[in-house]
């Protein structure tokens, strides 16, 4: 029988459970591929969750997940200040026509 290539819903996890996870990762001999099996998520999920983890401690350059998090939070407050601020060009330029 073969099997359909189906996508799964995407799940949220709580941080709590990511440690959890990643202590487990770490306390037993398992592969990210067995431990992922085990607690039905996905290898690369596990991988870039201990990743993640080796980055916020220290052990690894990258951003952490608070500076991910700021990353995401000035991104999208850059583009509601352009998008307001093309409305009041927009704005502007719609007056000085109706004013002359």
């Amino acid at each position: 029988m073969f099997r359909v290539n189906m996508k799964r819903p995407r799940r949220a996890f709580t941080a709590e459970y990511k440690s959890e996870v990643v202590g487990l990762y770490r306390t037993t001999d398992k592969s990210a591929q067995e431990l992922a099996k085990e607690l039905d998520l996905t290898p690369s999920a596990v991988r870039r969750w201990v990743s993640q983890a080796e980055v916020d401690s220290g052990q690894r350059e990258g951003l952490t997940t608070n500076e991910r998090q700021e990353l995401a939070y000035l991104r999208r407050e850059n583009r509601i200040l352009r998008e307001e601020r093309d409305i009041l060009k927009r704005a502007t330029a719609f007056f000085a026509k109706e004013i002359r």
